[in-house]
């Protein structure tokens, strides 16, 4: 019986053990999400993210998160057990610790693209060190919700609804990315560099979600294996089916199944069910998917077009809408208690009590998440700062606060992104103004009226410079050019730059290169526009080639010189 005993004690530590790993390797999956929805001049700075994240968060929680949410079993706190020395649960530290780099890394999702590096660690370790540790006793680890018989079997609120109700706040005082918003308040879309990314973090993530919630029975013992099954199949279940709702809802409204919204439907349907995956019936679990599927596709568009808080990868809708909305739900759906029928739900006679609590609970994190991170945000905001500068900002991240002139380097040397969209001319407004030039010594194109030349003007920049130049070449009338991604450098050899410490010969940088064809406006007027477009004061604004044109003949016509270049 011993032996029986002891191998039954070892076979429930290595369930621990194994959803730990997979939940782990939830990060991996975040970190794919939030780099295909986001731009490649961002690549490596959300990675960097999603990596400190944990390895910050690991040592504040197991200096101080973990003693607050369980060394006591007081009503609001649990206790403080610096570098946990009075409890020896090795297993649930490690599984705790997980949970916690969870909750803490669905911030960097929303607040992508903008955030300071510095301001990211700082309020990521605040988060894992005091805000999800307190919530997280309230729910597991004694406190008052628990002892009222509020649930949420494996996060819905504790984690999801955390993390995400803190990239609400931080969006919110964040601000818009530049060219987000026109200026009618009209959303304008920023599409990620990567569906391919995203969609690679979602499988991870749906697969890590097996250990998120079924090894969160943290047994296989005494009937817990029978639950673990029961959770496998309502996860996967609610998820598959928020998926399908999804993806005919965008069928629907956007007449195409829109791809990046049903990848965060499969997401919606994971969190919403994490809370009652253990109590409710596959039926149940259906039901929360299709209405986590409609939650995530309309909760995205309020944030983005009617709040105009600005979360790049929907981090808002698939957590915090979903995470509060799953909790909720249990109270309707829950039958099950262990793997006893108890029908505890509203919608199967158990009353208004059950469901009043879960609405109690989800209530009450929301008011402890919004107050403290309002704070701490805040505080962060009027001393270290939260954002970077404007010019940071439209040159991408990777450079500014990493020193990586591309995230994929000479595999993928020539980015399908140009920058942030129309809007971004703003964001020069405090730049150095351009000094005046000289006129250019070419002839003009006008003489009697009509063009007595012709010129074609070469202008290389960097990528992010695009929007900024596209709108000023429309401001004096040039509406056609080509574009061209391009890499190179100039006299500098690029930007100096270092990998692992060595410094990198010759960096090839990724540049546009536009070539505008212009007979009706005066040459010199294109180069001040461009000038005065591309100009920052720094190494790498680019150059400006002209050149004259013999001849233009349009094809389709047959039309030559200036009737070739004009609009039919």
């Amino acid at each position: 019986m011993t032996d029986i005993t002891a191998l039954g004690e070892a076979l429930n530590v290595g369930w621990i053990l194994l959803g730990a790993a997979l939940v782990f390797f939830m990060q991996a999956g975040f970190a794919m999400v939030e780099t295909g929805f986001t731009r490649a001049k961002n690549a490596g700075n959300i990675i960097m993210k999603n990596l400190m994240d944990f390895s910050l968060g690991t040592p504040i929680f197991w200096l101080f998160g973990f003693g607050i949410m369980f060394a006591g079993d007081g009503p609001f706190i649990g206790g403080l057990d610096l570098f946990t020395t009075a409890n020896g649960d090795w297993a649930t530290l490690i599984f705790q610790t997980v949970f916690c780099a969870t909750a803490a890394t669905i911030v960097s999702g929303a607040m992508a693209e903008r955030t300071k590096f510095s301001a990211y660690c700082v309020y990521s370790m605040i988060i894992s060190a005091f805000i999800y540790p307190v919530s997280g006793h309230w729910i597991w680890g004694g406190g008052w919700l628990q002892s009222m018989g509020f649930h949420d079997f494996a996060g819905s609120t504790a984690v999801h609804m955390v993390g995400g109700l803190a990239a609400l706040i931080g969006a919110k005082i964040l601000g818009p990315r530049i060219g987000k918003y026109a200026k009618d308040g009209s959303a304008r879309a920023i599409p990620g560099h990567s569906l391919t990314l995203g969609a690679l973090g979602v499988f991870i993530l749906w697969f890590c979600w097996f250990g998120f919630n079924g090894c969160s029975t943290v047994a296989l013992t005494d009937g817990a294996a029978e639950t673990a099954a029961r959770v496998f199949v309502t996860t996967n279940l609610a998820a598959a089916v928020a998926t399908v709702t999804v993806m005919c809802i965008t069928w629907i409204r956007y007449k195409k199944p829109d791809v990046s919204m049903t990848l965060n439907g499969s997401l919606a349907g994971l969190v919403a069910i994490t809370a009652g995956c253990d109590m409710v019936t596959p039926m149940g679990a259906a039901a929360i998917g299709i209405l986590s599927g409609f939650a995530v596709v309309f909760g995205i568009e309020f944030v983005d077009q009617k709040l105009k808080i600005d979360d790049p990868v929907g981090a808002v809708g698939v957590h915090c809408i979903n995470g509060a909305l799953g909790t909720i739900l249990t109270g309707l759906f829950a039958v099950y208690e262990g793997n006893e029928i108890t029908n505890l739900g509203l919608l199967y006679g158990g009353g208004f009590s059950f469901l009043g609590i879960q609405i109690l609970g989800v209530a009450a994190v929301i008011v402890w998440v919004a107050v403290t991170m309002t704070i701490v945000f805040q505080i962060i905001k009027h001393t270290m700062g939260l954002r970077v500068t404007p010019e940071e900002e439209i040159m991408g991240l990777d450079k500014p606060e990493h020193g990586l002139s591309s995230a994929y380097a000479d595999f993928m040397p020539i980015p399908s992104v140009l920058g942030t969209r129309a809007g971004e001319a703003n964001a020069v407004a405090n730049m150095v103004p351009a000094p005046a030039s000289e006129a250019v010594p070419v002839a003009r194109v006008t003489t009697d009226g009509a063009p007595a030349s012709i010129h074609k003007v070469v202008i290389i920049t960097n990528q992010s410079r695009f929007e900024i130049l596209k709108n000023a070449m429309n401001e004096i009338g040039v509406s056609g050019m080509t574009v061209i991604h391009a890499s190179g450098c100039g006299m500098q050899k690029g930007a100096p730059e270092y990998y692992r410490g060595v410094p990198v010969e010759a960096t090839l940088l990724p540049k546009l290169k536009l070539e505008i064809v212009v007979s009706a406006i005066p040459v010199e007027t294109v180069v001040e526009a461009a000038r005065k477009a591309l100009y920052t004061g720094h190494i790498g604004d680019g150059k400006i080639f002209v050149y004259d044109v013999a001849d233009v003949i349009k094809v389709r016509t047959g039309e030559s010189g200036f009737d070739a270049l004009q609009d039919d």
